[in-house]
């Protein structure tokens, strides 16, 4: 596999990853007992801290990408398995 390719797949794992964890510990103004300045949705979160989602997201984008690569190396599941078989 190209080096190309596997940086444009791990871009894809980023993003996703982003989505799946960007919901985790957020606490909005209801939950910590404050109200939201002036312009605010009600629902807007407290302090959100976009490095600590980028590393959470960095984290599980490369554990997900390590895995697609070690079943791209060694075959683990393939196309046959999947019934993909052209």
């Amino acid at each position: 596999m190209k080096w190309t390719s596997m940086l444009a797949i791990y871009v894809l794992f980023w993003t996703i990853s982003l989505f799946v964890v960007l919901p985790f510990g957020v606490r909005t103004h209801d939950e910590e007992g404050t109200r939201p300045e002036i312009g605010h949705a009600d629902s807007a979160p407290v302090n959100f801290s976009f490095g600590r989602v980028a590393l959470r997201t960095t984290i599980l984008a490369a554990a997900a990408f390590g895995v697609f690569y070690a079943n791209y190396v060694y075959g683990w599941i393939d196309a046959n398995m999947m019934g993909w078989t052209t």
